[in-house]
């Protein structure tokens, strides 16, 4: 379906097209790009309300600013969309998270007014005060540094590092703090408390309506007036909100808050504040899904509704004629709660994704006991460490690319301590659209080097439910639970708990020739494998090792002394993974054998639909038999020959 742009965001190629337009036609290019947006997501999916919240703000950074020269850094990156359309790539949207298309996030190597790649939170601060640091090392004093951070990724400890060292420099760095009181759940924290106080502060936004203005007047007349005007204003924000400004504390000028959907307006103050020098915090108030009633009004349905129709709002679902399995997600919601009845030592603690993680179920059913934190993964896994050392079994919940961000905490507030503290790392492996930012494939790699740890994937749902179950017995110590993006495999799921003994894997397929070992959910690919090579007489194992720390060593022994040829097959990083360790047991036992193994490369892989990058990472079913049939070649070739 062609969707075609309305007549004045035709004619805008680029940001320099933009800029020929008078101020009084911006209001009409916001709602021509807001349409455009609402016309393509809603046919081709994506995110969807964060965009529609900077239309305005997007459009006016591109109208005040000489982009790209003057360079704009998102945080995140769900909210980019306007700024892609704007910036080349209108004809090419609708390709936006298709496997081949443009990325759903800023990305460098896309274009160059992505001047910063994103997708995780809270990077933009510091991305851009390096970038205004080397601009002022080199002479650029013309040249403009923004960085669009949400509220929300304020309470990433990463984004108040970098504006602490911001307040120290004089760089030309300016932060723009879109305050919507969402990530893609509503916020928490003192943060949220904070902000609400400014904006809700009448008398002070009664002061700040006309401050901006003088000051862009008074600093034209000299240091000594604007040193004296600083001081001044200063003085009347502190007695208005009845306490410091933050931002003001850590050496940035304050302005705000604005109204964030008022184009002309956010186009001029951006324009003023060019000629103020120093760090510079404006805050922006917008409303998530701004625009799109729904969207408004259910922000946190609306940050990703994949298919719907414009009109009547109605979402999209493929409808099935049989019960389907549920998501890996809410088994994890639902089963942890079914836990935590029965055990009142346990805990759920997420980093900011209570409904992406399904931590929400237990949060409602026990809100004393399940805690969203903050986008702050550091703190989530050191808050639950304290938990442990008083007795309790956190599960924390944590998507798995986003586990890197606490790895320091990991290794030295659970693991050295011996803590235990349960990480169900979901989004697990390849995750599809969300592409290179959001892919799980290193977690295996770097849990399985750390002492005291456990590491463990289920293959299906009662597998998932069994290992949350043995995970909170007691002494179980550090304990990762990896499971991937989408559905699983039962529909009868919810099954009886029974433990499962810890490094103890199981032979799924009995077989001659070649074995398989797989680890977690993808072991389901080998059994379509295996399946279509019975069809054509070759009859490989199948063993699901179930965990890559601890190894099932009389597992493995059993496979070395029985086969000569061996595929390993996960959903993570063939660098450092399962295989590998299935490697290093072979050589430390003296085994030989040809092991080949199937997983991610070592390099970075796109977005797309998870079954395509299986496929093209060659471990989907249909990889599996192409590499089962070429060992089994060699495997009667060697016969023959012998």
């Amino acid at each position: 379906m062609q969707v075609e742009a309305g007549p004045l965001l035709q004619q805008i190629n680029f940001p320099s097209d933009l800029r020929t337009f008078k101020a009084t036609d911006l209001e009409a290019v916001c709602q021509e790009l807001r349409q455009f947006i609402i016309d393509i997501v809603s046919v081709n999916g994506g995110h969807f309300a964060a965009s529609l919240g900077v239309v305005e703000l997007t459009v006016a950074l591109h109208y005040a600013l000489n982009t790209p020269y003057d360079q704009i850094i998102f945080d995140v990156g769900h909210q980019a969309y306007g700024h892609k359309i704007l910036t080349g790539r209108r004809e090419v949207f609708h390709t936006n998270r298709v496997f081949g298309g443009i990325s759903g996030f800023p990305k460098r190597g896309e274009s160059e007014y992505d001047t910063f790649g994103v997708g995780h939170s809270s990077t933009s601060i510091s991305a851009a005060l390096g970038m205004a640091v080397a601009s002022e090392y080199k002479g650029e004093t013309d040249r403009q540094h923004v960085a669009i951070i949400g509220d929300g990724a304020l309470t990433g400890g990463m984004a108040f590092e970098a504006l602490n060292h911001a307040g120290i420099e004089k760089s030309n760095l300016l932060v723009i703090l879109n305050d919507n009181c969402m990530s893609i759940d509503p916020n928490v924290g003192a943060m949220k408390e904070y902000l609400t106080s400014i904006t809700t502060s009448k008398s002070y936004n009664k002061f700040r309506d006309d401050l901006i203005a003088v000051l862009a007047k008074i600093s034209k007349n000299g240091p000594d007036a604007y040193g004296w005007a600083k001081k001044l204003e200063q003085s009347i924000k502190g007695t208005l909100l009845k306490n410091a400004n933050l931002f003001e504390s850590l050496n940035f000028r304050y302005f705000g808050p604005v109204d964030g959907h008022d184009v002309v307006k956010l186009a001029k103050t951006i324009e003023d504040l060019k000629r103020i020098p120093g760090p510079k915090l404006l805050h922006v108030v917008t409303v998530k899904g701004k625009g799109y009633a729904l969207a408004e009004k259910d922000q946190t349905k609306w940050h990703a509704p994949g298919l719907f129709d414009k009109i009547t709002g109605e979402i999209k679902k493929s409808t099935a004629d049989k019960p389907q399995p549920p998501k890996y997600q809410d088994v994890f919601g639902h089963t942890l709660v079914e836990l935590a009845e029965s055990n009142d030592k346990i805990m759920g603690v997420t980093p900011a994704m209570p409904s992406g993680s399904s931590m929400n179920i237990m949060m409602k059913a026990m809100p004393n006991r399940a805690f969203d934190v903050g986008i702050a993964e550091q703190h989530a896994v050191t808050f639950s460490a304290g938990l442990s050392t008083q007795g309790m079994v956190p599960f924390c919940n944590i998507y798995s690319s986003f586990m890197q961000r606490g790895y320091d905490q990991v290794v030295h507030d659970v693991a050295l301590q011996n803590l235990n503290v349960v990480f169900c790392l979901d989004r697990a492996g390849i995750v599809g659209a969300d592409g290179p930012t959001h892919h799980g494939a290193y977690d295996i790699a770097f849990m399985r080097c750390i002492p005291n740890m456990i590491v463990s994937a289920p293959m299906n749902e009662e597998e998932l439910r069994n290992l949350m179950y043995t995970a909170q017995l007691p002494d179980q110590g550090p304990f990762v639970i990896r499971y991937p993006r989408g559905n699983g495999v039962m529909v009868d799921w919810q099954r009886p708990f029974s433990s499962i003994e810890i490094g103890k894997g199981r032979k799924l397929h009995d077989g001659e020739e070649l074995a398989i070992l797989s680890f977690g959910a993808i072991g389901n690919e080998v059994v379509k494998a295996v399946q279509l090579l019975n069809q054509e007489g070759i009859y490989p194992a199948h063993y699901d090792l179930r965990f890559a720390k601890p190894l099932d060593k009389s597992l493995l022994h059993e496979v070395f002394a029985t086969f000569s040829k061996v595929i390993t097959v996960e959903d993570g990083s063939i660098m450092g993974g399962v295989g590998s360790a299935v490697l290093e047991f072979m050589v430390d036992h003296g085994y030989k054998a040809q092991v080949i193994r199937l997983g991610i490369p070592d390099e970075v892989v796109d977005h797309g639909e998870q079954s395509e990058l299986w496929k093209i990472c060659g471990y989907d079913a249909s990889s599996i038999v192409s590499t089962c049939k070429t060992l089994a070649t060699s495997i009667k070739t060697d016969t023959m020959v012998s």
